[in-house]
């Protein structure tokens, strides 16, 4: 009796029709690949398989991310399978210790890598063997400093917030202190886009480095005779307002570079049916105050932390401005 082949699994099935296109041409270098989310929308899987088709296709030297154009086809992919997978693993060996000597993963550049993954991919295309394969170092060798994928995207967030010191004790002032501390977050977040999805209100982590800019904030309203209570109230409002703003920023990079398509663009191919609306009477102000350019989310988180100061302010009995 003989033993049935096992069957492909289907990650490696979706990432060998990739492979058939690039070898065949039908795939040119540079031409970009969809997106993990496009992956599994279009094949009906997880976005955890979706994301193992992109990584197949990187460890077999085929494709490469690049900042701003996602992942692309590589400018010279390998030939046999085999021997991509080889030319990958040699492209990392200057990660390894040299001479032979094993030395102990460090964990600030583990950390660092799988940072470095996200920011061009996105946290869905961060994992354990991802990250391993990058520092050319064993999976196992990761839970040394991490425990699971949660807890390595916990810390990633941590490190990133300790990169951001704020100063002591900061402008004169709780409203320039709130300021500072609204625009420090502001800026880490269009740095990492992938930041906020990793940040909780409800099950907040247990993370320093996060912890510092709260209580530098609630330091920042000292002598205003509040209830700490109302402090640390104060505090989430002013960084939730963050991070639903950055959340906001957040998709409609990830939509531009999915999509190839400018949120001026998107608006311009919506512009008849947005004409069609406005001028059936059914919307008077918003006839008056459209405008042809797309929305400036800077300008929207401005306004946003100037109105919410605002409001601070009458609760503490002082003017706005």
């Amino acid at each position: 009796m003989t033993g049935d082949a096992q069957p492909e699994p289907l990650y490696r099935r979706i990432a060998g029709e990739f492979e058939a296109r690039i070898r065949s041409g039908d795939l040119q270098p540079g031409d970009r690949l969809p997106s993990i989310r496009q992956i599994a929308d279009r094949w009906g899987i997880a976005i955890a398989t979706a994301t193992r088709v992109l990584a197949t296709l990187r460890e077999d030297g085929l494709v490469e991310a690049k900042v701003g154009s996602g992942t692309v086809v590589r400018a010279s992919p390998g030939s046999p399978r085999l021997s991509n997978r080889a030319k990958a693993s040699a492209s990392r060996l200057p990660l390894r210790p040299v001479g032979g000597a094993k030395q102990a993963l460090n964990r600030d550049h583990l950390l660092r890598t799988a940072i470095a993954i996200a920011d061009v991919e996105g946290v869905e295309a961060v994992s354990m063997r991802r990250v391993a394969a990058e520092l050319g170092v064993g999976t196992m060798s990761l839970y040394r400093h991490i425990t699971n994928k949660d807890d390595l995207v916990t810390q990633m967030a941590d490190l990133v917030f300790g990169d951001e010191e704020l100063p002591d004790p900061g402008p004169e002032g709780w409203r320039a202190k709130l300021e500072l501390v609204a625009r420090r977050q502001w800026a880490l977040c269009w740095r990492h886009l992938w930041l906020p999805k990793a940040i909780s209100f409800t099950r907040p982590a247990l993370a320093p480095n996060m912890m510092v800019h709260t209580e530098w904030t609630l330091r920042a309203l000292d002598g205003l005779g509040l209830p700490l209570r109302t402090r640390m109230q104060e505090a989430l409002a002013l960084h939730s307002l963050v991070i639903n703003a950055a959340v906001s920023t957040a998709d409609e990079v990830e939509a531009e570079q999915e999509t190839g398509v400018t949120l001026a663009r998107w608006l311009q191919t919506r512009r008849a049916r947005t004409d069609e609306l406005l001028a059936s009477g059914l919307f008077p102000l918003l006839a008056k105050v459209h405008e042809e350019a797309a929305p400036d989310l800077e300008e929207l988180f401005e306004y946003s932390l100037a109105r919410h100061l605002d409001g601070f302010a009458v609760l503490v009995g002082e003017p706005g401005h």
